[in-house]
């Protein structure tokens, strides 16, 4: 009996050690880009002790590619990515949190040129191997079907490039980088893809669009960066996402999500022009990759259960049944009253042979009587064969008065009977 009472005890107390567990630790990619790296740092931090899921940055920083890697073998959770590169299948977005800007840069020697002469012979920068920016302008290269020999990388913006092509979210850093780099370079302009007005007019940005679907229109506006923008500058602009492996857990990644967007005014806070259009309704429609399925449950929280969107039809269909229910009873009772009234006419009929006989009949009179009697029964026969009668509690009784008016009448025959009777 101790033994049981053990057992019910260590059973009780792991129940509520697994109802005791704490948030589900998730390890994120640290980014290579300053800025993102900031942004997933300040996410981190902004988590308290109450919240569903804590993040763990990795020591090393990867390119996005590489962080990709490391999220399908298993060497971390969840990386921030952005939304261009290429389709892989263990990989599901979770939700896009930014949008990160196209900034092609470049000093007042190129201003009279564009396209292909732009880019020949320039020294680059494009930011780190793998980087989107990087991975973006050789797809612009190859398509205008330039080969690494017609232009050269730099590290950095010290080392005085033509050219800089960088895809990074306007923020507080980004546009102090470029103020300091407008100082240290005068000539130094931001290139434009056109005016606010040749959007939708089939210009360069709506082929870049087109040709890239995960790209959308980006209006840098005008004083943005100080004396760099002094007009509007047209370009592209792609989200930024949160990937996951596809097997991780549907409850930890709508846990996640929560959590981004119960932090979404801290967030806002800090990076007004990124988070401050930041809503719980975001759109996958444009995603790389498939939706993971506790985003799908996410979004769809709000949409109706089967119950309550067949609810209308099945509000329907049982008012069908009833009525059709109430009907097939009505049509019985009627049916049933149809041959009790058949019955009745029996009845009345056999009654009133009886009482034709009275002392004046005559023989042959009453053989007609009886001759008459013997008629209904054959009659009731009949129609019950036909099911135009029931062979129930009535029928009986009219088979036993019609016989003991055949007996009153002197009939010598053998009485009718009913089966049961």
């Amino acid at each position: 009996m101790r033994i049981v009472q053990l057992l019910i005890v260590a059973s009780g107390l792991s129940v509520l050690a697994a109802c005791d567990t704490g948030p589900h630790e998730l390890r994120l990619v640290t980014p290579t880009e300053p800025v993102d790296r900031s942004i997933v740092e300040e996410f981190s931090e902004l988590l308290d002790d109450e919240a569903a899921v804590r993040l763990q940055l990795t020591e090393t920083p990867l390119s996005e590619e590489a962080a990709l890697d490391a999220v399908e073998s298993g060497d971390a959770d969840i990386a921030l990515v952005s939304n261009n590169l290429p389709f892989r299948s263990d990989i599901a977005t979770v939700m896009p949190l930014y949008p990160t800007v196209l900034h092609i840069g470049r000093r007042e020697g190129g201003t009279q040129t564009h396209g292909v002469e732009m880019l020949r012979d320039a020294a680059i920068y494009a930011g780190p191997p793998g980087s989107a920016s990087r991975l973006i302008f050789e797809r612009i290269a190859e398509r205008m079907h330039l080969s690494s020999d017609d232009y050269r990388y730099v590290t950095g913006v010290e080392a005085f490039p033509d050219i800089v092509i960088v895809f990074s979210p306007i923020s507080p850093e980004r546009i102090e980088d470029i103020r300091d780099l407008r100082n240290e370079f005068p000539d130094f302009e931001l290139f434009t893809m056109g005016t606010p007005d040749d959007i939708g007019s089939g210009n360069i940005v709506d082929a870049a669009v087109l040709m890239n679907p995960h790209f959308q229109p980006f209006i840098i506006p005008a004083g943005t960066y100080g004396e760099v923008t002094k007009e509007p500058v047209v370009t592209i602009a792609v989200d930024k996402i949160l990937v996951a492996r596809n097997d991780l857990d549907d409850t930890v990644v709508y846990d996640l999500i929560n959590e981004i967007l119960r932090l979404r005014p801290a967030l806002a806070a800090k990076r007004p022009g990124l988070f401050r259009q930041f809503s719980g309704d975001f759109d996958t429609s444009q995603s790389t990759y498939i939706v993971h399925a506790g985003t799908q449950a996410y979004l769809q929280r709000s949409a109706p259960s089967v119950y309550e969107r067949y609810s209308g039809i099945a509000e329907v269909v049982v008012t069908l049944v009833v009525a059709i229910g109430s009907a097939s009873i009505a049509a019985v009772r009627i049916f049933r009253m149809r041959r009790k009234n058949r019955i009745d006419t029996f009845y009345t009929q056999t009654i009133a042979l009886r009482r034709s006989v009275n002392d004046s009949t005559s023989p042959d009179e009453l053989a007609g009587i009886i001759e008459a009697v013997r008629a209904l029964q054959n009659a009731a026969f009949d129609l019950l064969i036909d099911e135009k009668l029931a062979a129930d509690e009535s029928f009986r009784i009219f088979i036993t008065l019609s016989n003991d008016v055949l007996r009153q009448l002197g009939d010598s025959g053998p009485p009718l009977q009913v089966s049961g009777g």
